[in-house]
């Protein structure tokens, strides 16, 4: 399948601004310990998670120079550049790509605000998450704030994870390789997926094997970006970031800031929402998944 939830997108955007694309150039990028962003020239900005642990390569000068061969030459590169890059083998690359591809969905979001999916700023993806009253959980990533929620509902869940050190010793207890994967996920009514996954390439892969009208949660600044291809293949839930003020926030990630940093402050948290007619179809509280 590759990675066509990207395919997608890009085509979509490209649809949607049309020849005004190619006027686009991004005016700086960013490589932060945790994010990675641009700013556009027509003022939006966009980030992306950094990928650090899949660059092992990058340990001395010459192999750190393969892995980002276009520093110095990253501003004013046209957008459609960028876009070629979201299916590149270079996962730096990439990571600026999508950190643009978000850029531009921002971009369209605030020329057109109506749309066939429900959106809210200030609100984290799980603030609102419904654990199933029956039923499995799993969660694919170290996503800590749903973890703990998990946790403290005594939830039946599993963590699947490709790191084990990532979590802390209670959470161990819920503990499965990542590579058991399509063992767990068919089971889940509910599945919580970082957004790491789309850079990766192994999202489209998780969704397939997803079960029929389980609940999907795909949250991280990844995944900030237009959701119809998401949507389209099961995804119910997108949770990401909005930047509101693109050259404050590439200041901060540039000092290796985090959320704490910026929330409030030059981005937002983002929820984007499917619209659905039967979300309460189970007749309960539970929005729909038990």
């Amino acid at each position: 399948m590759g990675n066509v939830l990207l395919r997608e997108t890009a085509t979509s955007i490209e649809r949607i601004i049309g020849e005004d694309l190619q006027k686009i150039t991004v005016e700086r990028a960013v490589f932060g310990l945790f994010f990675s962003g641009v700013k556009l020239s027509n003022g939006q900005g966009g980030v992306c998670f950094t990928p650090v642990k899949e660059i092992p390569e990058a340990v001395c000068c010459p192999s750190s120079a393969k892995a980002m061969p276009l520093s110095g030459r990253l501003s004013g590169r046209p957008i459609p550049e960028y876009l070629a890059d979201l299916e590149h083998d270079n996962i730096l690359r990439k990571t600026l790509a999508i950190a643009a591809l978000n850029a531009l969905s921002t971009t369209y979001w605030t020329q057109q605000t109506t749309h066939e999916y429900e959106m809210a700023t200030g609100l984290d993806a799980f603030d609102d998450l419904e654990i199933p009253c029956q039923g499995k959980t799993v969660v694919i990533g170290a996503l800590v704030p749903i973890l703990k929620k998990l946790i403290s509902a005594e939830a039946d869940f599993k963590v699947l994870e490709m790191d084990p050190r990532t979590l802390k010793n209670k959470e161990l207890e819920y503990f499965a390789p990542a590579t058991d994967m399509a063992k767990h996920i068919p089971q889940a009514d509910l599945l919580v997926i970082t957004g790491t996954t789309l850079i990766n390439d192994t999202l489209p892969s998780i969704l397939e094997i997803a079960k029929p009208n389980a609940k999907i949660v795909v949250a991280g600044p990844t995944v900030s970006m237009l959701p119809d291809a998401f949507f389209r293949r099961g995804v119910t839930i997108l949770g990401g970031i909005l930047v509101t003020k693109p050259d404050e926030m590439l200041d901060v990630i540039s000092e290796a800031g985090s959320g704490y940093h910026f929330y409030g402050k030059s981005a937002e948290r983002l929820v984007i929402y499917k619209a659905s007619s039967d979300a309460n179809a189970c007749g309960c509280d539970c929005g729909g998944i038990c």
